[in-house]
């Protein structure tokens, strides 16, 4: 079809597909309270703040007449949706989140959700990670989201207990040698 006879919602259909949800069929979201308060922080800023000033930019740039040659209303209009797909995913993931506070969990020495996971390499390097959900994972801070391989091989482990892992280089094996509940921020 012409470009010429398509409207400009066709243009950007990918713009109004929701993201598929990276959760397993029929699992809770589970969610640290600080992770929680990530995203309810997020959508109050784009439903406070970005959306009400990218509206007066509309508003603004279709007071100005011709709406086909103008950048700021089409572009408007493109972030405009863009900000409210987020807001729709925030709220979705909020609706169904599991709060679940490690630092209330009780001592022990099994990994479950929100432990924080000290393993050893076959070279006796260590490495820490935390089990976070799949909204607030960064595995640069050491947080590994808890349907990740990694940590589904980890859970229910004690410490102690050596776990197989299967990495693009190959198989590592490693040993949990501490396990710890403590509040993530």
């Amino acid at each position: 079809m012409n470009k010429a006879f398509t409207k400009e919602t066709d243009q950007d259909e990918d713009d109004d597909v929701e993201e598929a949800s990276p959760l397993p069929v029929g699992t809770k979201n589970y969610i640290t309270p600080a992770g929680y308060q990530r995203l309810k922080d997020e959508a109050l800023n784009l439903l406070d703040k970005e959306r009400p000033e990218l509206v007066k930019v509309i508003t603004w740039a279709a007071s100005n007449g011709d709406r086909s040659e103008n950048a700021d209303y089409i572009y408007g209009k493109r972030r405009l949706r863009e900000i409210d797909r987020r807001i729709r995913f925030l709220t979705r993931r909020l609706d169904n989140a599991e709060v679940v506070d490690p630092a209330t969990r009780e001592p022990t020495d099994q990994v479950f959700f929100g432990a924080t996971v000290t393993v050893e390499d076959e070279d006796g390097n260590e490495k820490v990670y935390s089990i976070v959900g799949i909204d607030e994972a960064d595995v640069s801070r050491g947080r590994i989201s808890w349907i990740s391989p990694l940590a589904r091989q980890l859970m229910k482990t004690r410490e102690g207990d050596t776990v197989t892992v299967h990495t693009p280089g190959g198989e590592e094996v490693l040993e949990v040698v501490g396990v710890e509940y403590k509040s993530l921020d």
